[in-house]
């Protein structure tokens, strides 16, 4: 027998600890390194922004910081249709149809969401959900056409900007189902896929009633960017946009919102109407406003782009109204703009980096790098900074001794309020706007008043309002006053 042949040594298949520890090490870091790839780049950056958005918006509620009575108005809205009954917001009138105010059924898409978690802190987190969502498509589209670093910039720079910041931190509205759609469509259309644009962008007209004209005007920037190929599809795609559009709006407006409104007609109007005196925008406060829109945003470079075309409507129905809230940089106003101006910007550096002119080559190139950094520099004297302030996250004494008194209001009761108790009531009470519950008289008053008034002070108020009813005073915490009608539960 060949003892020589056994003995030979054959293949093993044992490792050590070594080389164990080494196998592990490489796995996790080729899954840190499929992490770290350029195409997760957006959503990585979307991710962050949510975190951001929704600490500084709960927070603030937490707070008690609630700016206007939107976020209540919506909530009894989204609290209708959650119940599948009519989106009734008291808050606008007893009994009044949110349909007959604004053409927003978008809104209901937030129902299922409210049925399972009612209260305002679910509208908030959904919004800034739908504005981190935004980001994406700006930095997906801006990487692909000007590089992963450029791409990551301008992502940086429209999640920071002062408009998006702004909205944030203006409690809810509908127009954060627009941000999303308006990136979405605007990205496809610099992508050259017309028929996602198209799709992205109508569903804007149940929005409100006003982004019916917004797709008009994407419709009219698909038929730009294509009328040199004569494609007869993407010509028809374009000129149906725009007739949805212009048809939307029409039937929102003239139909729609008159039949669900309780005086037949669209409210918003007389915001327009020439014959008061103070019926057109200061020319300063214009002027200021554009230069915010396009100066730290994209050195105005956007101006080269056909996309600002979308900005357009907007603009437009801002500048014909006096109402001087419309006009400035404040609350949410400017939000819808920022993903309009941004793309444009993206558009405008692609083409002007491919500029025989070195000076617009070269200004296109650095410009991501300059409107990161404004946006980050603002930022010290916008919402997001308070993330940096230990005392965004505290919730005051006061707030919670406030709370504690509107907790001995029972459920279901009826509550004519003013705007910081409204946040703590409407997911659980009947809610009139204070001063106008049109012949109801409720179960309690709640108002936050500053300065601070007397026990007399507010039981004289309660007979103003109601002469002929007798409110018994409950007591007072963080500012808040409650008085409770005499017999009520």
């Amino acid at each position: 027998m060949d003892t020589a042949a056994e003995s030979t040594p054959g293949p093993t298949t044992d490792t050590g600890p070594a080389d164990v520890g080494s196998a592990g090490r490489r796995r996790l870091s080729d899954r840190a390194a499929a992490l770290r790839r350029p195409v997760l780049d957006p959503y990585w950056l979307a991710l962050g922004l949510f975190a951001a958005y929704a600490t500084l918006s709960v927070c603030r509620y937490r707070r008690m910081e609630t700016m206007s009575w939107d976020l209540g108005i919506f909530e009894q809205a989204i609290r209708g249709y959650a119940q599948l009954k009519a989106p009734v917001a008291d808050l606008k009138g007893p009994g009044a149809n949110i349909l007959g105010d604004h053409f927003s059924p978008v809104t209901a898409l937030l129902a299922p969401l409210y049925r399972l978690f009612p209260g305002p802190v679910t509208l908030l987190v959904a919004q800034a959900a739908l504005f981190a969502l935004s980001a994406i498509p700006v930095t997906r589209i801006a990487a692909r056409l000007l590089g992963r670093g450029r791409g990551l910039l301008i992502g940086v720079a429209y999640g920071f900007s002062w408009g998006v910041q702004r909205a944030v931190d203006f409690d809810f509205h509908e127009i954060c189902f627009a941000v999303p759609l308006l990136a979405f469509a605007l990205e496809a259309v610099l992508a050259e896929r017309w028929l996602r644009a198209a799709l992205w962008a109508a569903p804007l007209v149940l929005v409100k009633e006003d982004m019916g004209a917004t797709v008009a005007a994407i419709g009219t920037i698909m038929l730009i960017r294509t009328w040199r190929l004569r494609d007869s599809r993407v010509s028809l795609t374009a000129i149906g946009l725009i007739g949805f559009g212009v048809i939307a709006a029409a039937v929102a407006l003239g139909v729609i919102i008159p039949a669900f409104n309780s005086g037949g007609s669209y409210d918003y109007w007389q915001k327009m109407d020439s014959g008061t005196t103070t019926a057109t925008i200061p020319l300063d406060t214009a002027l200021r406003t554009l230069a915010w829109v396009l100066l730290p945003t994209t050195g105005l470079l956007a101006l080269r782009s056909p996309l600002l075309l979308a900005a357009l409507p907007t603009l437009g129905w801002r500048f014909v109204s006096h109402d001087d809230h419309y006009w400035g940089t404040d609350w949410h106003y400017n939000a819808v703009l920022m993903p309009v101006v941004f793309l444009a910007l993206v558009d405008a550096c692609d083409r002007s980096r491919r500029s025989p002119r070195a000076w617009l080559s070269g200004y296109a190139r650095q410009l991501p790098v300059a409107v990161a950094g404004a946006a980050l520099a603002l930022s010290s004297s916008l919402p997001l900074y308070g993330l940096t302030v230990p005392d965004t996250y505290r919730k005051p004494d006061s707030v919670r001794a406030a709370e504690h008194l509107l907790a001995t209001i029972p459920d279901g009761a009826s509550v004519e309020a003013n705007v910081p108790p409204i946040s703590r009531l409407a997911h659980r009470c009947r809610v009139f706007w204070v001063g106008d519950t049109r012949g109801i008289t409720p179960d309690y008053l709640a108002f936050h008043e500053d300065p601070p008034r007397t026990p007399q002070d507010m039981a004289d108020y309660a007979r103003q309002l109601h002469p002929d009813a007798e409110y018994q005073y409950m007591g007072t915490a963080g500012g808040v006053y409650l008085l409770k009608l005499k017999g009520s539960r």
